[in-house]
């Protein structure tokens, strides 16, 4: 056997086993929030006392952030086909191990709350119409959007994900412009899901859950730090 292949293999065994550890984690979470002691939110439903509502921050988090978190994993999943630079590919390994990880938390509590992981009728973000942190979106040709945090046309409706056609772009892109898209994109992203995060850790209710959000308000600035300084490495910039 070449020393190459051994590389590969104890590579994989290596994110295998992390990929574990952050599952075996999230199935922890999620059991601690059965018997967290958060006080019962205003509306629970009937026979269920200290279940969020269906229309609670809880909720409302739990299934947005779960939409949100998907889009990073598959940037990051379409970026490291994309370029061979391995500080990126590390990053992004690193990102989507952890957001599908927080994701499968989210979905897990909404299973455990017995609630739907999609409303009819419900927009997403609502849970934020009184508490939105503000932070603007630009539309993909780059000119300022309302202001609310949404953007409604070319795909994206929660603040900082993508459009269709930028994905698009990551998908055909490599080499340096994949990269410098890639951590362009996430940049927004990752200040997208910090407004989220702040949101919840102010309204919702459950206690592990307000940790949670914590811990992705506290990771994903120290990830914006990180791929700023990236960009300028690459003679660029975060593009707001």
């Amino acid at each position: 056997m070449t020393a190459a292949p051994r590389v590969r293999r104890v590579r994989w065994a290596v994110g295998s086993v992390a990929a574990l550890a952050l599952l075996c984690a999230g199935a922890a979470t999620v059991a601690a929030a059965r018997d967290d002691g958060a006080r019962p939110p205003a509306h629970h439903p009937a026979g269920a006392p200290g279940t969020p509502a269906a229309d609670s921050a809880d909720a409302g988090f739990a299934r947005d952030m779960a939409v949100h978190h998907q889009q990073a994993v598959e940037m990051s999943f379409v970026v490291r086909d994309r370029t061979r630079d391995e500080e990126v590919r590390r990053l992004a390994y690193d990102i989507a191990n952890t957001q599908a990880n927080q994701r499968g938390m989210l979905l897990g509590w909404l299973d455990l709350w017995e609630l739907p992981k999609t409303t009819a009728g419900q927009e997403p973000m609502d849970w934020m119409a009184d508490g939105h942190e503000g932070h603007a979106m630009n539309g993909a040709d780059g000119a300022g959007g309302s202001g609310s945090g949404h953007r409604t046309h070319d795909g994206p409706l929660m603040p900082g994900m993508a459009t269709r056609a930028e994905l698009a772009r990551l998908r055909t892109a490599s080499g340096r412009s994949a990269e410098v898209l890639y951590l362009r994109l996430m940049t927004d992203h990752h200040k997208g899901g910090v407004d989220m995060a702040r949101g919840c850790a102010r309204l919702c209710a459950v206690k592990a859950e307000k940790r949670l959000a914590r811990g992705m308000v506290a990771a994903q600035q120290s990830e914006l730090d990180a791929m700023a300084d990236m960009l300028k490495a690459r003679g660029a910039r975060p593009r707001s």
